[in-house]
């Protein structure tokens, strides 16, 4: 414990603490258990305005940082115990890793004297016992053991550097009698990165000056847009191009939907719009994006004859044969050196290509009392505040969800793809309203509910202004969906018995504003009366599970598309 009488003696996760709340973080999410518990007590002893939320499971804990930090841009900070807490908390760091988040994740590990002897939890990797360190290396930038008090004072910034620098978890692994350990050493301030860009090259620059010149020009920009804090950037950067601007499916925040530039998102679940631009444009942009395969599906073989430049650290996943320019350094920098460039030179094109709206995927409409997934989707839009965040799963209502629903003007929209993980969209919802202070819609299936919707209850007890709004066809229909398309066995595992989750969430949380609809209509109101109020709510709605969601792998080959103007 910390001395009563002059505070002389600081624990290590004192120090962990006062540098964390120094450092701006002003939530740590996890789940609470014995060789963590140290940390929490310091939280709850620091005179800073740091808070400990703790979650109804490991991954949704871990989903909270990943979405906090997604809709502030801030570190994020998750705190669990040994064992199977900790393993729980894999899956989100996993999908952290791979979509370059920047988590800090502490956990908590047995005292150090029963490392190799049959301890409880023990993850040391000795005498037989689980390989923590390695286990977390490889879903981490940077892990490390705090074998010794004092080297908390430099490991933590090390962990935080990395986080930040490379973009994905830390983790810190913190046997619990180190915790308990007085620290002497205080770590140092973070420092700065510095923000110049890189150094282009002859080359990228013809290519842009051509394209300023001659055009067309299709720019697919991606997270690292918002991990750059570039979205100012790249829309002047556009308008110096006179360029299309295309998204990323977990990137559709990164520039205005309805400007009359914006093309739509790329990839698999993504608008034909962006494919028929592609085949027009001489030369393509990918900006914060390496051009993964989500983006990048249907669209490989029109890219074959275009000069690619690629803005981002790390090398485009293009084919050998298509080899990109490569922009490196600080994005949102070299976005601005170049448009400052550009804007010196003629410009033969108008600022704004015209293009004739968005092409949709093929989609049912509303018949009758058969509502379809896009009047769902465009019902919930038309609700959602310019400020809000919206955050929903894969699956098919992620598909429904991406293809319909532009992202609020002034909010945030979430989509975790770099793992996908069924549920994350519950615990990220709640990290970004505690982010944001705005409310924040989570858009997620009946299967992803059944996974982690009991974080519902954490919103209720934090007072969290969040709109459920669970999309309910009995069953994983994306499994099903593909069991009828590729599968000949004329058999599911993926249907299953009806349930009201409405109803049942309404009696599970008296006061909670909770119900099942139907209809359209029912929705609209529902929406409407929850959105003037601060307090969470839950909807499920009642969807039909025959319904084929707008994703290209499911459509007929050369389908036709509707149009809608560009607003």
């Amino acid at each position: 414990m910390r001395d009563a009488d002059n505070g002389a003696r600081t624990r290590v996760v004192d120090r962990i603490v006062d540098y964390l709340d120094s450092a701006g973080v002003r939530h740590v999410f996890g789940v609470h258990g014995a060789n963590v518990e140290d940390l929490y007590d310091a939280i709850h002893r620091s005179p800073g305005r740091m808070r400990g939320v703790i979650a109804k499971h490991e991954f949704s804990a871990g989903a909270m940082a990943d979405g906090y930090h997604r809709a502030s841009d801030r570190l994020a900070v998750v705190a669990t115990t040994s064992g199977g807490g900790s393993l729980n908390l894999v899956p989100a760091l996993g999908e952290a890793y791979a979509s370059g988040v920047p988590v800090l994740a502490l956990i908590g590990q047995p005292p150090t004297s029963l490392e190799g002897r049959g301890g409880f939890q023990d993850q040391s990797g000795l005498g037989g016992s689980l390989d923590g360190p390695a286990l977390f290396s490889t879903v981490s930038r940077f892990c490390e053991r705090v074998d010794k008090p004092d080297a908390i004072a430099d490991l933590l910034p090390r962990a935080v550097r990395a986080a930040l620098r490379e973009g994905g978890p830390a983790v810190l692994l913190l046997p619990k009698d180190v915790q308990q350990a007085a620290a002497t050493a205080e770590p140092p301030d973070l420092d700065e990165d510095a923000t110049e860009p890189e150094d282009f090259g002859e080359r990228v620059w013809r290519v842009l000056e051509g394209a300023r010149r001659g055009g067309p020009t299709l720019i697919v920009a991606g997270s690292g847009v918002v991990r750059a804090n570039a979205r100012a950037a790249l829309a002047r950067f556009a308008r110096s191009l006179g360029a299309w601007v295309a998204v990323e499916p977990d990137a559709k925040d990164v520039f205005d939907n309805h400007h009359p530039s914006f093309v739509g998102v790329a990839g698999a679940n993504g608008h034909p719009s962006v494919r028929h631009c592609l085949q027009r444009a001489s030369t393509v942009i990918l900006a914060g994006t390496r051009f993964p395969q989500v983006a990048r599906a249907g669209l490989e073989d029109a890219l074959f004859g275009r000069t690619i430049v690629c803005f981002d650290r790390a090398p485009a996943y293009v084919a050998d044969e298509l080899p990109a320019l490569q922009v490196g350094g600080d994005l949102r920098a070299s976005l601005s050196r170049a448009t400052e460039r550009l804007e010196g030179l003629p410009c033969a094109r108008p600022a704004t290509p015209p293009h004739d709206g968005l092409h949709y995927l093929p989609h049912e409409r509303s018949q009758g009392s058969r509502i379809a997934l896009r009047e769902v989707v465009e019902t919930i839009a038309a609700a959602v505040p310019a400020e809000a965040t919206v955050v929903s799963d894969a699956g098919n209502t992620g598909c429904g969800v991406l293809h319909f629903l532009p992202a609020p003007a002034r909010g945030r929209y979430l989509l975790a793809l770099g793992m996908g993980g069924m549920g994350f969209s519950f615990g990220a919802g709640l990290g970004a309203a505690f982010a944001t202070g705005e409310r924040t819609y989570v858009l997620a299936g009946d299967g992803s509910f059944f996974m982690h919707g009991m974080e519902v209850h954490t919103a209720i007890e934090h007072d969290l202004p969040v709109t459920f709004v669970v999309f309910n066809n009995n069953s994983h229909a994306a499994c099903k969906s593909r069991e009828e398309l590729f599968y000949d066995s004329g058999h599911t595992f993926n249907e299953f018995r009806s349930s009201d989750i409405g109803a049942g969430v309404s009696a599970m949380f008296p006061g909670l504003r909770a119900t099942t609809v139907r209809g359209l209509e029912e929705l609209r109101a529902f929406l409407a009366e929850t959105g003037r109020t601060r307090a969470p709510c839950l909807v499920s709605v009642e969807m039909r599970r025959d319904e084929m969601p707008p994703y290209l792998p499911f459509v007929p080959a050369e389908p036709a598309t509707e149009r809608t103007s560009p607003k």
